[in-house]
């Protein structure tokens, strides 16, 4: 087993790792970053930055080159089926980015690693977190290096094996490894479960017909769908599906049978999306063209129990999970990352005392039981429409925002939180 040193060790690469990574390196703190996955994102898959992660990104120098590939949405509209019942304007928030950037995520990854190796730091791809030992003045981690070997003679498949073993001492661990965090399953770190699972569709496609300006949402009785701009004249509807549903009926590239042919297999998803849309929201009129990319994906609402103990943190979905129409958990994370960073830098240039990190851990607790509706959610006003206070539960994690704003849209539905 080969021995390796650094501070902070930073397990998982995707935006929240990343940021957190340039963070603490660009503070002089001695910074190594490993991800199991073999490279960034291949596909395009879009992701909405909210303004306030566009403002931490101005900060960092990195807002001009992702709004260069992004596209600005300023207005959620929320509908119920053909009906359009209520809106939220980003415009209103004010600022310097009073608006939504939708970019693919492969690009906005790119671009945070270009930046953690122009800090020095390269992403050690391949690399699995396993387990650590606490040393009182450091952590133990104990590091997986993965990689493959075909195996199989009638159906060939590539299965990953371990290569080697890695010991990391670390003075300090941040677990920004997803949703199935293996950081926080080693900690003991139990979650607190709001609702969920709830299982959802993706289908990004070009379309014909009118560009869409807005993102719009449809709440109708029993599903949350929406519909994403994208660059070009390309959307990305997202439909919910319910229990009389199974995942066959919601077709993706890869659960077909090779024996199709690919035209085949895109025309009938071409044909299932149009079908959906028109089902769920009457109003979609556009004509579906080329499907570009769709998969199915799993939701659930909650956080840890605590984000984290003595020198390991979590950060983004290591430590928790909202709906996905609002993308709050990865924009949250981006803060979190970055403030925890920064308290690092604290801890180990500035021996700040350890209770910097327990602030870190009730800030977060206390913003999630917000976002989470744990504290009362949204509180309907006397004035407010009966039809947002009937579903201002399922309105709350589809407002792509956090803290002050956060209370600033709900006002504009004349809610409060």
């Amino acid at each position: 087993m080969r021995d390796e040193q650094t501070e902070v060790l930073v397990v998982g690469a995707g935006p929240v790792g990343l940021l957190t990574a340039i963070v603490a390196a660009e503070a002089g703190l001695a910074v190594k970053v490993i991800d199991q996955e073999s490279r960034t994102t291949a596909r395009s898959y879009a992701c909405a930055l909210h303004p306030r992660t566009l403002n931490l990104l101005d900060e960092m120098g990195l807002a001009a080159p992702m709004l260069e590939q992004g596209r600005k949405v300023e207005t959620v509209a929320f509908y119920d089926r053909e009906s359009r019942r209520a809106e939220v304007k980003l415009a209103g928030l004010g600022g310097k980015f009073p608006f939504l950037l939708i970019l693919p995520q492969s690009a906005f990854e790119h671009a945070l690693e270009q930046r953690l190796q122009k800090a020095g730091v390269t992403v050690e791809w391949g690399h699995r977190f396993a387990d650590c030992q606490d040393q009182g003045d450091a952590v133990t981690a104990t590091v997986e290096e993965l990689g493959g070997t075909a195996t199989g003679y009638i159906v060939p498949h590539w299965e990953t094996i371990v290569k080697n073993r890695i010991s990391v001492r670390a003075r300090y661990v941040v677990g920004a490894d997803g949703q199935r965090s293996l950081v926080r399953q080693r900690l003991g770190i139990e979650n607190t479960r709001v609702t969920g699972p709830e299982y959802f569709a993706a289908y990004e496609f070009e379309s014909e017909g009118a560009s869409e300006t807005e993102v719009k949402v449809v709440l109708d009785d029993t599903t949350t769908n929406v519909l994403w701009p994208l660059q070009g004249n390309k959307c990305r509807w997202t439909f919910q599906l319910i229990k009389a549903e199974g995942l066959d009926e919601f077709p993706t590239k890869e659960r077909r049978s090779v024996r199709f042919a690919q035209q085949t297999v895109d025309e009938d998803i071409r044909q299932h999306v149009e079908r959906v849309a028109r089902q769920r929201a009457p109003w979609f009129k556009a004509n579906v063209r080329a499907m570009t990319w769709c998969t199915d994906v799993v939701f659930e609402q909650r956080m840890a129990k605590q984000f984290g103990r003595n020198r390991c943190w979590l950060a983004g979905d290591a430590g928790h999970q909202a709906g996905p129409v609002g993308v709050q958990s990865m924009n949250v994370g981006l803060s979190e990352g970055a403030a925890l960073a920064r308290n690092l830098g604290k801890m180990l240039r500035d021996r700040a005392p350890a209770g910097v990190l327990e602030t870190y851990d009730r800030e977060r607790q206390q913003e999630w039981q917000q976002l989470l509706g744990l504290k009362g959610g949204l509180k309907p006003r006397n004035d407010t429409d009966a039809w947002v206070s009937q579903r201002r539960s399922r309105i709350l994690p589809c407002l792509p925002a956090s803290d002050a704003d956060l209370s600033r849209l709900a006002a504009q539905l004349r809610v409060d939180i």
